[in-house]
């Protein structure tokens, strides 16, 4: 059964372009989109995905704003954030106090692809603007 992804994002070019890199993936499905925090909290309850990949910036409910709606009923469901900023610190944090277990630019699909499998194997992924990695049980810097 492959692995069922939900993508939120506002931009439907970026929706389309995630659900090509992702659909390739070997044993992965986007089984849905959203065009907002809204959505994508109603998408979750219909769809039931193994995992959320939600844009911080969307119109009526942010990424930051959803996600932990989200988190709340579902608290085993990893979530990616992605934006269109480098993932400083200070994002990363926000992100893991909303609920998110992972965090990526989406300038780079191979970056997004990495978070998800990160978050598949129950890891941490936060790609900081400085280049590293956190993952597993490590600290953003």
């Amino acid at each position: 059964m492959p692995t069922k992804i939900l993508i939120a994002d506002d931009d439907a070019t970026i929706r389309l372009l995630l659900r090509r890199l992702l659909d390739k993936q070997p044993n992965w499905e986007v089984c849905g989109d959203a065009s907002n925090g809204v959505e994508a909290i109603e998408r979750v309850e219909e769809l039931q995905p193994d995992v959320v990949v939600m844009d911080l910036g969307m119109p009526v409910m942010t990424g930051l704003q959803a996600a932990p709606k989200i988190a709340k009923a579902h608290p085993q469901l990893p979530m990616l954030l992605i934006s269109v900023q480098e993932v400083s610190s200070q994002l990363a944090r926000a992100a893991r106090e909303a609920g998110y277990s992972g965090a990526v630019t989406k300038s780079s699909g191979n970056e997004v692809v990495k978070g998800i499998e990160a978050l598949l194997r129950h890891e941490m992924f936060f790609f900081a603007d400085e280049g590293s990695i956190t993952t597993a049980n490590e600290s953003p810097p």
